[in-house]
């Protein structure tokens, strides 16, 4: 018996061995990821009264490869970045898919009365499910705070089970705004660009490496310290707009200024940008902006919605896609001409980002789109905070988050 016993005591712990050496092999190899996934909350619950996804918050565990991604070239098309997730964040265990964005969206730069510079920004498409992310990869790279539609994830009805939280990790790889702690924030908004009513996506082939639209948004927030620095590191690349749509992007920091960064074929306008190959960047500084008009030339704040803003791209103004919310912005911080310099409350900026959400929006302009909006944010590029409100319910309990980076 004794004997029996002994042997028996002896396979269990045998057992117990290789099972504790397959665990620590497996954390090993995954411990960043399983810390990342552990990380994951739900904040917001669905509201399906409001049509209103669940908000969720993750935070990062390590770099997410993305310096040996930027070393590998980056990629060209989401597949390429596809491949790279998939082989580093799943580690070949199962497939990542990117779907397809028709998302609308506004931004302003401004500053508050304590001289604060403040940068707004309202997300807007159809009913999603969201993701507050927070990085801090170390490295020469900065911390930050950034927000995920997870929509594009395959994740639309939520974060349920160990593979859906698997896939959430690939959130590193597709912010739409955010901040970091050198005071930079940085959103990507639809540009529409194309003939017809058709979208072409820009497709620049050079030497240069290359990226889409979400990583070149990682890039600058994880290594621009200002303006001038996001706008000397997209220069290094070819951009090719993610899921064939375009994009256009604007960008602000601390020191009160900021920029509209976009891609434009030299002479082509909406009805001759066929390919996308040939377009350039172009940047308007919120201080060099006078050739986009009279009202530009003169404020020294900046703004954007979803038409291309270099001059005489399009034939008539019909054609640009937001240009109502673009001109209600202005009219709402300097209608009267006496605020050029863009001074505008904290309140004062919640209250314009609820104006322009589209439920309201909607039903206050006959013939617009039925998009919601799925997130506001209002990020304090000074103090380094963000007043994150979903779905539009800024008077709703529990709807209106607050983060710092301090």
């Amino acid at each position: 018996m004794k004997k029996g016993a002994k042997v028996a005591i002896g396979v269990s712990v045998g057992v117990v061995g290789v099972l504790a050496l397959a665990v620590g092999t497996v954390y090993g190899v995954w411990s960043k990821e399983i810390n990342s996934v552990l990380s994951i909350r739900e904040i917001i619950p669905a509201h399906e009264e409001n049509a209103a996804g669940a908000v969720y918050e993750m935070t990062m565990d390590g770099g997410y490869y993305f310096d040996d991604f930027l070393a590998e070239g980056g990629a060209k098309s989401d597949d390429e970045l596809i491949d790279f997730i998939v082989g580093k964040l799943t580690k070949g265990l199962f497939e990542v898919d990117l779907g397809t964005p028709e998302i609308a969206c506004s931004s302003f730069a401004v500053t508050d009365e304590d001289g604060n510079n403040l940068f707004g920004r309202n997300y807007d498409f159809t009913s999603t499910t969201s993701l507050i992310l927070h990085t801090n990869p170390g490295g020469g790279r900065h911390a930050l705070i950034s927000s995920v539609d997870i929509q594009f994830l395959n994740l639309g009805d939520g974060i349920h089970g160990i593979v859906d939280s698997l896939t959430a990790i690939a959130a590193a790889y597709a912010p739409f705004d955010g901040m970091n702690d050198a005071g930079v924030s940085c959103g990507i908004y639809m540009s529409y660009q194309g003939p017809e009513g058709g979208t072409v996506a820009t497709d620049q082939n050079t030497d240069l490496p290359d990226l889409t639209s979400t990583t070149m948004l990682r890039l600058i927030l994880d290594y621009a310290d200002n303006v001038e620095e996001a706008v000397e590191l997209v220069k290094r690349y070819d951009f090719h707009d993610s899921a064939n749509s375009s994009f256009h992007y604007m960008v602000a920091d601390a020191s009160g200024k900021s920029a509209i960064l976009e891609w434009v074929a030299p002479g082509a306008n909406d009805l001759t940008d066929l390919d996308g190959s040939k377009r350039e960047l172009k940047v308007y500084y919120n201080d060099d902006d006078a050739s986009l008009g009279e009202n530009e030339a003169a404020e020294s704040f900046q703004y954007i919605t979803n038409f291309i803003v270099t001059p005489d791209y399009y034939n008539d103004d019909s054609a640009k896609k937001g240009l109502d919310r673009y001109q209600y912005i202005h009219e709402f911080i300097n209608g009267d001409g006496d605020n050029n310099e863009g001074i505008l409350s904290r309140e004062d900026c919640m209250t314009l980002l609820e104006d322009l959400g589209r439920r309201k929006w909607n039903n206050n302009h006959e013939g617009q789109s039925d998009n919601v909006t799925v997130w506001s944010v209002l990020y304090d590029l000074d103090n380094l905070t963000a007043t994150w409100v979903s779905n539009e319910e800024f008077d709703r309990e529990g709807s209106t988050l607050h983060f710092s980076l301090r």
